[in-house]
Formats: C-alpha cells, structure tokens, sequence
C-alpha cells in the first residue's frame, strides 16, 4: 500500500526541520505533503528546500488537512502533526495493521518530550484519554484513502476535527490503536500555567461533547492559539483553496 503522509505547518519554522529529519528516516517510501496555513515566518522556504511539496491554505487545521488528502496519492493517509515526531518503524506497524481489511485506521501511542513535570503527566495520562474514546490529531491519526472520502474527511473545523473525524470513522469500521509510540512537543505549556491550560482544555472538551459547535469553540480558543505569533505579521488574508469535496 502506498502512503501520503500529510503535515499541517503555520509558523513552524524553527522545528519544522526536525519533524522532516524524522519523516524521511522512515523505513519505506512516503508521498510527504506540507500544508501551510499561511506562516508569515521561512517555514515554506524550509520546506521547499527540503523539497517537499507545499500546498498553501487558509489556516484551520480541518481545512489544511483536508487539502492535503484531496491533493495526496496515496491508499492511506497519515496525518502527522508539525511538532510530533515518529520512530523509524512506525510505517512497518502501520502497515502491518492494515493487513487486516477489516482495519479501516488507527492511530499510535503518544509521548510528551522534555523532562518537565507536565511531560511526563500527560505521557501518563494519554492512555486514559484513550479510554474514554478521546483520540487527538498529534497521535498520528491514519486512514485508508476509501474509508475517509466514504465518511466525507475533514470538516472545516478550527478545533477538534480530529475527535469529529475519527467519530464518522468508528462508525464505519475498525479503529485500531498501535503501542508503537510517536513524540510529540509540550512546547503548548511553556511559559504557561499547566493547571490553568489543563482546565481550560477540559472545559472545552466538555462543551463540545455538550453539543458546542467547534467554530464556536475555535473562536474562544484563536486567542491562545495566536498569543505567541504576536509581531510575526498578519494572520488574515491568507490564501483559499476553493471546491474541495467536503460532504
């Protein structure tokens, strides 16, 4: 089976290149698309000179990562996040997994990097959230290219198109989780109250399944989002990519 994996960048500049190193040491070959949601920093000019193909976008993760699919080759598709960061043989287990046709995606165990006290908490707590049927865009989620046009793809959603997604996919066929780990930054908490971000994130969590619309939601959440890209330039206006086959 041929893979595209997909990765959504906005202003990734200093990391991006880490995350490309980790790619392309993977044991197999990989269709590697960037999205960019505008970056007003290099993080395009690294890609290109890694030359990876870059597809630019409005910014939202549901719309970048549905951009990449509907551009992508491959049979499966494998949405990496810009800041996560898989072991050589990840692709072998994904694979493996799919070997069943029953398996229709998955996604992977997660660890936090860093020695810091919030690292190391959310490594442990992880596999509870798995538990309760939470399953996040930064443990790799990936699926076969027909289950996910079947069930329509990415929504345009700002916030929680993973758990959106992943709910039409459970419904479809068999999500599987691999113990096979990615890492990922706790770069959300510096400088930041893990407490308060922690609460924060529960409360949100609690709306949405409370039946708060996510656009809503990703308009209380910008604000954090975009804290730290103050002085980086503008974060409208950016370019669309239009007709994309949302159902």
């Amino acid at each position: 089976m041929t893979v595209s994996v997909i990765v959504p960048t906005l202003n990734e500049e200093k990391g991006i290149g880490a995350t490309l190193d980790a790619l392309f040491c993977l044991r197999g070959d990989v269709e590697l698309i960037a999205v960019d949601g505008g970056s007003s920093d290099a993080t395009v000019n690294v890609l290109r000179e890694r030359r990876v193909n870059v597809i630019c976008t409005a910014p939202g993760r549901g719309v970048q990562l549905h951009a990449g699919a509907f551009a992508a080759h491959g049979e499966v598709l494998w949405f990496v996040h810009a800041d996560t960061f898989p072991p050589v043989d990840a692709l072998d287990h994904m694979l493996e997994a799919l070997q069943d046709p029953a398996v229709i995606g998955g996604n992977f165990a997660l660890g936090f990097d860093g020695e810091t006290r919030p690292a190391s908490l959310l490594t442990r707590m992880y596999p509870h959230f798995r538990k309760l049927g939470l399953c996040y865009g930064d443990s790799g989620i990936f699926v076969r290219r027909a289950a996910y046009e079947g069930v329509g793809g990415f929504a345009p959603y700002p916030i929680f198109e993973d758990l959106d997604l992943v709910k039409r996919l459970k419904r479809s066929g068999r999500f599987v989780h691999l113990p096979c780990r990615l890492m990922t930054s706790s770069r959300r908490f510096e400088g930041r109250s893990f407490t308060w971000t922690f609460v924060r994130w529960a409360v949100m969590q609690m709306l949405y399944w409370g039946g708060v619309s996510p656009n809503a939601l990703g308009r209380m959440y910008a604000p954090i989002r975009f804290r730290k890209m103050a002085g980086k330039g503008p974060i409208d206006n950016r370019p669309q990519v239009d007709n994309l086959p949302y159902k």
